[in-house]
């Protein structure tokens, strides 16, 4: 399968009510949304009708050399399709490009597919202070989350 050509841009003021709603169907934190608007990003398909563009979005918490990944999401139409990869892939080199050399995320149901790219899991408390800190990490999120780690360098 072709990867899909995406575009990633940071999600727009009048665009945060879709991205909690998003986050909220799927199961996902979405509680810190308004209050973090800025690590928020919205993943549209090249060649789409901006109707119809969404396919997803993900979020990105960076504090120097590591990072947090989180609540990403694709749309229920684009599943199975490369969104998801794409997206990813997208989040990943946006991180690099701000320094970032380690990635963390926590998960409940996507553990497999992080798995293929390269995520290890780990001890939730040898993620690094900066990331055990963010809201994800100390509030928002079940202990019972799977906690991952992937060297991006």
């Amino acid at each position: 399968m072709t990867r899909p050509s995406i575009t990633l841009r940071s999600a727009g003021a009048d665009e945060l009510t879709e991205v909690e709603s998003l986050l909220a169907e799927n199961g996902l934190p979405y509680r810190d949304v308004r209050a973090k608007p800025d690590r928020f990003f919205v993943a549209r398909a090249d060649g789409l009708d901006d109707e119809g563009s969404r396919v997803g979005i993900g979020g990105l918490e960076t504090d120097g050399a590591v990072g947090l990944l989180r609540s990403v999401v694709v749309t229920e139409p684009n599943r199975g399709r490369g969104y998801g990869t794409a997206l990813c892939d997208a989040l990943e080199d946006r991180a690099r490009t701000n320094g970032v050399e380690t990635l963390y995320l926590l998960t409940t149901t996507a553990t497999a597919f992080f798995r293929r790219r390269g995520y290890e899991s780990v001890a939730r408390e040898d993620a690094p202070a900066s990331v055990r800190r963010t809201t994800e990490f100390a509030e928002l999120c079940p202990e019972s989350a799977t906690c991952m780690r992937n060297e991006i360098r």
